[in-house]
């Protein structure tokens, strides 16, 4: 059992990109699902579509990748079960000086960093990734 599925998502994909494959296989979760739309909406990943019929279903990742090299370079998940991690509007931060982005959870859904100050609103910092 898995007591942190959304780090074992993001740990999965940054596990297929080091090992050059081309796709993987999850099981599916309206959460992932979510973050996997905002990963192809800043496109560090090719697709993400639902597998299967519940409570069966999976969610299928396309890995990215440039000139031979993964897009994502390393992933780092800031609020865990043991530990959230909430930040306000302007506590929001930057990654890798604005190459990178950090995904929060917020009252509006899944949203990157620079939309959530766009919105001015704040929540929860999932994970950070570049």
């Amino acid at each position: 059992m898995v007591n942190d599925p959304i780090g074992d998502m993001l740990i999965q994909i940054k596990n297929a990109a080091l090992a050059k494959k081309g796709s993987l296989e999850l099981p599916y979760s309206k959460l992932k699902k979510a973050l996997a739309d905002v990963l192809l909406a800043e496109g560090y990943i090719v697709s993400a579509q639902k597998t299967g019929v519940d409570p069966k279903a999976n969610l299928k990742i396309g890995v990215k990748y440039a000139e031979g090299q993964s897009v994502i370079t390393d992933v780092k998940r800031i609020s865990k079960p043991g530990l959230r991690w909430y930040v306000g509007k302007s506590d929001i931060p930057t990654v890798v000086g604005g190459m990178g982005i950090a995904i929060l959870s917020t009252p509006l859904g899944l949203m990157t960093g620079k939309e959530a100050k766009k919105r001015g609103v704040g929540g929860e910092l999932l994970c950070k990734i570049w």
